[in-house]
């Protein structure tokens, strides 16, 4: 990195250096309380300030400047002699210190010094002397001091690349944020600044952000924005914008109303982003203008709206107070459902004929909660809306034929569409499609155009991508549980949410609408009693009869047969998902007729859910928890139901020892509504434990997944680890991942967050040294 600071020469007066400090200026209600919590002020705040200016009193102009002696500070020895590593701070000092800071040459020096792997990151990994001086500003820099560690020399430089996009040259910085209690520190990136790197808008002032795919693997990257064939005005404007902005390249095409999977298999050689929902802005003789309604993206190579990441990424914004983006996110699943028929995996054109686990209605009931009750009457119109959405997605999408179990009554992942998803890695498939690339004599490559193209006809390889879809939409992509099966399987999770949705939908029918709805759109409602190898014994008032005879137009909804619903839900889950032996849900191969014997550690949905009873779910908390809870907390499944891996059965990312955000949060909430909350603070802390070292130790980085067996971020399987990739700063973390971030610190107490921010180790803080206690779960 170049100097941009100028030595004054000799006699010249000193130059003015900017002055942050938290105390000096007036604290805003929400300053105050990050204070009490021990964070430090958001750096959008504090390096955006109008200046505080202050002269110095001595030159450096005879020995160099700033960077002449920063750089003799840190010379400690020569390069056959480096100075021994520290990794701990000095005793602090009573007096709080602050430093006089160039931004670029001591940033440059920095990494110079410890950022040894070169890739602007400053880790644990990293094997530079953990320790950098820094010229005091009571000296005006002549007296040093030691920054240890690599949590503070990461806080350093993220701090330098703070200011440095703030504009600032020269800052004076306390020391209090470069040893910020990391639990605090996280929480408030994530609030003040994650949130809002991940947030995006298809419009004229989005689009150049949002159109980037990663996934894009074709020759042709000019992006394209698919606008639904029943909204022309959108079209208009989308092609305004491209006129307006030639710079671009947009290409705007149009998704037909009732688009097959051949037409979307059509489509894969020119993907696009599909558009979403708007704000319409009329002008009087003019076409309307259009805004778009922002949404957050799980971030790194995920630059789109996607289904379940959305579900738990709104709970971490209602959690920081985001109402009206989570309320946005609602409003784009209504959109998808509307004009797209489904709530997509991805609004990209690539994923236009799957979905992924169904969590609307409560997040419709999440975002009604806190909108403003001084807008009662909005609020329940919206509702209103919303909750038809969900009842219409309910019906045609989840307890359709194509995914309903007509013997069973259990619904499956089972999406349409045609030849091979296009969005995976190049070489993804090359294993299974080399046998039958080499019986034709061909590559693979080859093989894989003829395939898609229909040009060869092999009904087993149909067979594995049915399975493979269904994997996809199940978004536990991918796992040895669903591995050639999933499209036969009638999950515990799937069961969980759908239950989930009956008792909403009659919660807030009950409770909203004076238990009478009446639906305004006209599609197919789903035969009930659904299942029919176990007879139905509940009221027979809400039957439905046979398919192709129950249109949904003006039929008044009750809570009673929504009621009904669930309680059939409930019985087919008992019988077919409930194992009484082993103590946890498990899936059901409607194919085989049997229940699978794969450990997962969705048997705590039934649990979030409310669908479990007291004994079930006393026993899914004792040997769930025995079964899946680790160092880091809780794994995807055990390592007996995932088998041996090798170079011919390789590791898969939702399998042992894989820890993701949304089992957690899914696994925490269950608890706790059973009255487990010991257990529940105990497996949340494990895995703020985990979130907040990697923080530590790998300068600042919030993956997606964890290895929680080993209790680190460092887990390779398959897409390698997303969150990861960063330069001088995290400034995105992982969607899910900061929201488990913030939830969890919900579900502790707030003697359990001191011991956090104090790097506790759970087991330390849950059984101590005393002899004979209990010892965690391993």
């Amino acid at each position: 990195m170049s100097r941009v600071i100028d030595i004054p020469p000799p006699g010249a007066p000193p130059p003015e250096v900017a002055v942050f400090s938290p105390t000096s200026h007036s604290l805003t209600d929400d300053e105050s309380d990050l204070r009490l919590r021990g964070a430090q002020e958001d750096a959008s705040i504090l390096y955006s300030r109008p200046q505080a200016r202050r002269n110095k009193t001595r030159t450096f102009s005879e020995s160099g400047g700033f960077a002449a002696i920063a750089k003799q500070r840190n010379v400690y020895a020569d390069d056959s002699t480096p100075r021994s590593r520290r990794m701990s701070h000095d005793e602090a000092s009573q007096k709080p210190r602050r430093f006089l800071v160039d931004v670029e040459e001591t940033m440059k020096l920095v990494l110079e010094q410890e950022d040894t792997d070169g890739n602007f990151q400053i880790a644990a990994t990293d094997k530079g002397p953990k320790v950098f001086s820094l010229g005091t500003a009571s000296s005006n820099g002549y007296n040093s001091f030691d920054i240890r560690g690599t949590y503070m020399l990461s806080n350093l430089l993220q701090e330098l690349a703070l200011a440095r996009d703030h504009g600032q040259k020269s800052i004076v910085l306390d020391e209090a944020r470069l040893s910020e209690n990391p639990v605090s520190r996280l929480s408030r990136m994530i609030r003040h600044s994650f949130w809002s790197n991940l947030t995006r808008r298809i419009d004229g002032d989005g689009l150049e952000a949002i159109c980037a795919d990663p996934k894009n693997r074709n020759k042709n990257q000019a992006p394209r924005v698919y606008v639904p064939e029943a909204e022309p005005g959108m079209k208009k404007y989308y092609e305004r914008i491209a006129k307006l902005k030639p710079h671009l390249g947009l290409i705007v095409d149009t998704v037909p109303t009732n688009f097959t999977a051949e037409w979307v298999k059509s489509r894969n050689e020119q993907p696009g982003i599909l558009a979403l929902a708007m704000k319409e802005i009329k002008k009087e003789g003019e076409d309307s203008d259009f805004e778009g309604i922002p949404f957050v993206v799980p971030g790194a190579r995920f630059n789109e709206l996607y289904n379940w990441d959305s579900y738990f990424i709104s709970l971490g914004l209602l959690a920081d107070g985001n109402v009206d983006l989570a309320k946005g996110i609602v409003e784009h699943f209504l959109f998808e459902i509307k004009h797209y028929g489904k709530i997509l995996n991805g609004n990209r054109s690539y994923y236009l004929c799957r979905s992924q686990p169904p969590f609307l209605t409560d997040l419709i009931l999440q975002v009604f909660a806190q909108l403003d009750p001084a807008n009662a009457e909005e609020n329940k119109a919206w509702l209103k809306r919303a909750i038809q959405g969900a009842i219409k997605e309910y019906h045609t999408v989840w307890q359709d034929p194509r995914r309903l179990d007509e013997v069973t009554g259990l619904s499956r992942y089972r999406p349409d569409g045609l030849g091979i998803p296009p969005e995976t890695e190049a070489s993804h498939f090359t294993a299974v499609l080399q046998p039958y690339a080499d019986e034709l004599g061909i590559s693979v490559n080859e093989f894989n155009e003829k395939y898609n193209a229909g040009e060869v006809n092999v009904p087993k390889l149909d067979e594995y991508f049915l399975h493979d879809r269904g994997v996809r939409e199940s978004g536990h992509d991918t796992t040895y549980r669903f591995e050639k099966r999933c499209a036969n399987l009638g999950t515990i999770d799937l069961c969980s949410l759908l239950y989930k949705y009956e008792v909403d939908i009659a919660t807030v029918i009950k409770e909203h609408f004076d238990d009478s709805l009446e639906l305004v759109e006209d599609y197919e409602i789903s035969v009930f009693p659904f299942g029919t190898e176990i007879k139905y014994t509940g009221p027979a008032d809400f039957s439905t009869g046979e398919r192709g005879t129950n249109s949904s137009l003006g039929k008044v909804q009750t809570s009673a047969e929504w009621t009904a619903r669930a309680d059939r839900r409930k019985a087919l889950a008992d019988y077919y998902l409930w194992h009484e032996g082993r103590g946890i849900y498990t899936d059901w191969d409607c194919a085989k007729s049997k229940q699978s014997l794969y450990d997962s550690v969705t048997t705590f949905w039934p649990l979030w859910a409310g669908m479990a009873s007291e004994a079930q779910a006393e026993k899914v908390t004792q040997r769930g928890l025995h079964l899946f809870e680790v160092a880091g907390g809780l794994v995807s499944g055990t390592d007996s139901s995932r088998g041996r891996v090798s170079l011919q059965r390789p590791n898969r990312q939702w399998d042992y020892p894989a820890a993701w955000p949304p089992h957690q949060i899914m696994a925490w909430g269950g608890l706790q509504k059973y009255g487990h909350h010991h257990e529940a603070q105990r497996v949340a802390y494990r895995w703020l434990y985990m979130v907040t070292c990697g923080f530590v130790e790998a300068g600042g980085c919030v993956p997606e997944k964890f290895n929680a067996v080993e209790s680190s971020s460092n887990i390779d399987a398959e897409y390698g680890n997303q969150g990861t990739d960063f330069t001088l700063i995290p400034r995105e973390g992982f969607g899910w991942t900061n929201a488990s971030y913030q939830l969890g610190l919900e579900v502790i107490t707030q003697f359990q967050r001191r011991a956090l921010g104090a790097l506790t180790p759970p087991d330390s803080f849950f059984y101590g040294p005393k002899r004979g206690q209990q010892q965690p779960p391993v």
